[in-house]
């Protein structure tokens, strides 16, 4: 038994006071409609209308289902509209989890730019330094990272990358010396990511040099390990925007500058579960932040041409 139907039929009977008019405005036959009812009634237990040839009223236990009838139907009704209405316009709070090496630098201005936009949409964002479960976290998209890319089962999009830089406070470098070659970096301290490359690679000339990572201090978060860079303990890999405002400051320095670190720059990809049944505000989010970064990769390569 469809026992929502049957609810639904049981009310329409009562407000329209018989059998045959229900019927015909639900599109249904009077024996389909007097068959809800009786099933409804074999359910429960119980009969919920006194009716006869001539007249139709609730019994006791009717008046009583009515009411909770009435209340369970007007809160899915309820439910359903939200959910049309979340679907046709973007509404609500978009869980986002994103990389430190993404979340530091552009991803900000994309909020801004988006919400100037769609004003009803907040954002709940975890930054992370470790992988982790889009799934299991109930995240609606993550921002993922060539380095650590997202299980083959979800939806992937290209976006931008970043560069990384190694860097090194100026005391640092007075104390212990400015490396020149990559090799030079054995003699230094360098401070690693623990879910990082234990080795990093420093390409010139399609010349590729890896250096072992053994420091003072081994961290998971970017913030760390650019913290532990400005107190003087060693060379540290970070995404340049992280420490673009250290650099122009001068309380850090750039180190093997010709060098292209780790085999070039990381990618950053959006990530989601699937392409079918997302919401408004995930789908519009999704397809904002891609014609963003393909804007700006555009004016970027305009810029180089007409430099050129």
């Amino acid at each position: 038994m469809n026992q929502l139907q049957a609810m639904r039929v049981f009310i329409r009977i009562v407000d329209l006071g018989g059998f045959n008019l229900t019927a015909k405005q639900l599109g249904m036959s009077g024996a389909a409609v007097t068959r809800s009812i009786g099933m409804l009634e074999a359910h429960l237990g119980m009969r919920l209308l006194n009716r006869s040839t001539r007249s139709l009223s609730l019994t006791e236990a009717g008046q009583l289902y009515l009411e909770g009838c009435r209340a369970v139907v007007e809160k899915l009704d309820e439910v359903e509209s939200d959910l049309v209405r979340a679907t046709r316009a973007p509404i609500g709070v978009l869980r986002i989890a994103a990389p430190a090496v993404f979340a530091g630098g552009d991803l900000a201005g994309l909020f801004r730019e988006y919400r100037e936009r769609n004003p009803r949409v907040d954002f709940a964002v975890t930054v992370y330094d470790t992988p982790i479960n889009l799934i299991d976290g109930g995240y609606d998209i993550c921002f993922a990272t060539s380095r650590h890319p997202a299980s083959a089962s979800l939806v992937s999009r290209s976006l931008t990358s970043e560069q990384e830089i190694a860097v090194a406070s100026p005391a640092y470098l007075a104390a212990h010396g400015q490396p020149h070659q990559p090799s030079d970096l054995s003699a230094h301290e360098l401070i690693a990511l623990a879910d990082g490359p234990r080795i990093w690679e420093f390409g010139i000339d399609r010349n590729i040099q890896r250096i072992t990572v053994n420091g003072p201090l081994t961290t998971s978060n970017y913030a760390m390990a650019r913290a532990a860079a400005l107190a003087d303990m060693g060379i540290a890999l970070l995404p340049a925007k992280l420490v673009e405002q250290d650099v122009e400051s001068g309380a850090l320095r750039r180190v093997l500058e010709r060098h292209d670190v780790n085999g070039g720059r990381l990618h950053i990809s959006i990530v989601y579960p699937g392409r079918n049944y997302l919401t408004m505000k995930v789908r519009s989010f999704i397809d904002f932040a891609v014609d963003h970064f393909r804007t700006d990769t555009a004016q970027a390569s305009n810029g180089l041409r007409s430099a050129a």
